[in-house]
């Protein structure tokens, strides 16, 4: 399944939240990101009809395992390259924000080899 960028950034974010608290609202989501509740409903919406979220009867988000492969895959992605940009010496926002640019579009076999390289390095 191909998933928009921005998509990727919710379930990241939904994702990252859950390991803080078992309980995310889409209130959470929106104040995290900076988003509109607008924009957070309609997002949330899209990725209820793909699968890869769910909303209980209380109103929590719960990612689906598919949700959660993502998520976790733009995750790793999120901290390897950061971690890569710091170790070079980019100053962390930078690192952080450039991380969070290239994590969607680096090719699984470019990442592969850095996560490879990182772990040479360690």
């Amino acid at each position: 399944m191909a998933i928009q960028e921005s998509g990727e950034m919710y379930l990241k974010t939904i994702y990252v939240l859950s390991k803080k608290s078992s309980q995310v609202r889409a209130i959470d989501v929106g104040e995290y990101m900076g988003f509109s509740k607008p924009s957070v409903s309609r997002a949330l919406g899209l990725l209820k009809e793909d699968g890869l979220l769910i909303k209980d009867e209380n109103g929590f988000l719960k990612l689906t395992e598919a949700g959660t492969d993502i998520a976790e895959r733009i995750y790793e992605r999120h901290e390897v390259l950061s971690r890569l940009l710091i170790d070079i010496g980019v100053d962390e926002k930078t690192a952080m924000d450039d991380a969070c640019r290239v994590e969607h579009y680096i090719s699984d076999t470019t990442f592969n080899a850095i996560k490879a390289y990182v772990g040479k390095c360690k």
